[in-house]
């Protein structure tokens, strides 16, 4: 009798282990952080990259002015860096990548144009 309440207790344990590892580890993701080299000038550049960066899946967006290098905190399995540059060089600011288009380019402030 103690052993078939011991195996039945340690079946009940292995289960409860199980559904709850199951749980926790398929929610869990992970995020990348990537530098990438973005051309801007000023504020308005650092409100236009951050704004145009943060698409959902993206965390954090974080432009520095004098490096000239945008951090990136994502879920690259929501969103893909090639994306989010994309998106950047929409809004006029060319990337590591992608070269903004010139008539969006030539509609920026003149404080913002870079080239």
């Amino acid at each position: 009798m103690k052993t078939l309440k011991f195996v039945v207790v340690a079946i009940m344990a292995l289960v409860v282990f199980t559904n709850s590892y199951g749980q926790t580890s398929s929610k869990t993701t992970v995020a990348k952080t990537e530098s990438i080299k973005v051309s801007g000038n000023c504020g308005m550049c650092k409100d236009r990259i951050e704004t145009a960066a943060k698409v959902e899946g993206v965390s954090k967006a974080d432009w520095d002015k004098s490096t000239k290098m945008l951090t990136l905190v994502y879920n690259p399995a929501v969103v893909k860096s090639d994306d989010i540059q994309k998106k950047i060089a929409a809004v006029g600011h060319d990337t590591e990548k992608y070269k903004a288009d010139a008539k969006i380019y030539s509609s920026l402030p003149g404080c913002c144009k870079y080239r």
